[in-house]
């Protein structure tokens, strides 16, 4: 249907907002407050400790980059390697559903791998600065 082709730029739109504002929701307690906490529970999980500075980066500053559009594939990266590790030592062993659950990170991770592949679409910064759909080499 050539009005749904026309709206695609709308669901890229919706799927940024959506995993920007939850990945910055997110990624807010752990740079704002609750960092120590958080190097701790990376540290816990047999993690170099300081890999949870750049876990807190990926959260929040790629969340506000994806929301506002802005080096979208580039933050997308870094939010989907987040979330993977999230699954892999956090959440796998709880199973799909339920308690702590591996489903709302794959979720996540799934949008996220989506804007890897295609951009951040037109409704974003990206196509002001850049022209394109996600970064500098996007031109």
């Amino acid at each position: 249907m050539r009005i749904l082709d026309r709206l695609q730029p709308l669901a890229l739109l919706v799927l940024r907002v959506a995993l920007g504002a939850i990945m910055t929701w997110h990624g807010y307690g752990k740079v704002f407050g609750g960092m120590s906490k958080h190097v701790s529970l990376v540290a816990s999980l047999g993690l170099p400790g300081w890999w949870a500075y750049f876990s807190a980066a990926a959260e929040f500053g790629g969340g506000i980059l994806v929301l506002v559009g802005l080096l979208t594939r580039y933050a997308s990266v870094a939010i989907f390697i987040n979330m993977f590790v999230a699954i892999w030592k956090v959440h796998w062993k709880n199973g799909l559903p339920g308690p702590g659950g591996y489903e709302f990170p794959l979720a996540c991770a799934a949008i996220a791998f989506a804007l890897i592949f295609f951009g951040s679409g037109p409704i974003a910064l990206d196509w002001v600065f850049f022209r394109g759909g996600g970064g500098p080499k996007d031109k």
